[in-house]
């Protein structure tokens, strides 16, 4: 009688998705399940994560390989997982206090959580999305918006390159506030070099370093790292992690709620 393949772990296997379809460009549904002996719906599961997290895209019958600039459009982002986003957002005000100093980057999650803290009064925001600085210059509650200057991307609102870097290096916050494109047991990740320098950039100019994410982020990774797990010292989700990332997270001292 033969002997049953030994099936991997979620988090493996997914893995283990993602790198066939980097080294081959393709796969269809019906050979990944033959390929890691899993059912067809679970290997649907696996890639409705992995294009979420931006690492492949969806195709009829299976998944190609995604390009660098084929991120979708913000607006498409936005309405994406509006109700975990909003759980993190209302997690993240409670951390807040009046009269701090934040930055904080471009995202769809990003821009809700400013929507939420925005009401807060005294606060100091700089950030690189135009969007952001709107938000919280329009309360009269004596806060200010701070924008930095850069390269300006029209989908995303929001400026990079190496004038901003320069520019985060002006300020010293108390705390950063990051949405990322995933996150493993190394560290979090972005989908773009340049949106992962400013990223980069802010971790090193601030007191405490925030990471903002709905739980399909987890377990991923993307193309660019921000940053190692011990860089951050919260990390905000709409939901508990899986209990291995829990341990991993735990030994590096990120906090989770």
């Amino acid at each position: 009688m033969p002997r049953r393949k030994t099936s991997l772990q979620p988090t493996a296997r997914k893995a283990a998705i993602f790198d066939l379809i980097s080294q081959r460009g393709k796969a269809s549904v019906n050979e990944l399940a033959h390929r890691f002996d899993t059912s067809v719906e679970t290997v649907r599961r696996d890639l409705s994560s992995l294009a979420v997290a931006g690492r492949v895209r969806k195709v009829h019958g299976g998944v190609v390989k995604i390009r660098p600039s084929e991120e979708g459009p913000f607006e498409d982002r936005i309405k994406q997982n509006t109700l975990a986003k909003q759980l993190v957002a209302e997690k993240l005000v409670k951390t807040i206090s009046p009269g701090q100093s934040i930055m904080i980057d471009t995202g769809s999650t990003s821009l809700i959580c400013a929507k939420e803290f925005s009401r807060i009064e005294g606060l100091t925001v700089i950030t690189n999305s135009t969007r952001i600085a709107g938000i919280i210059s329009v309360n009269d509650n004596n806060s200010h918006a701070f924008l930095l200057g850069g390269t300006y991307k029209h989908d995303n609102a929001q400026t990079v390159g190496s004038a901003t870097i320069s520019e985060i290096a002006q300020y010293s916050v108390d705390h950063v506030i990051l949405t990322i494109r995933a996150l493993d047991f190394q560290g979090a990740y972005d989908f773009s070099e340049e949106e992962a320098e400013v990223a980069r950039a802010m971790v090193n100019n601030a007191e405490h370093v925030t990471i903002v994410a709905d739980s399909t982020k987890l377990n991923n990774r993307s193309t660019f790292q921000v940053c190692d797990l011990n860089k951050i010292d919260r990390l905000i989700l709409d939901q508990a992690p899986e209990l291995e990332l829990q341990r991993v997270l735990d030994a590096a001292g990120v906090e989770v709620l």
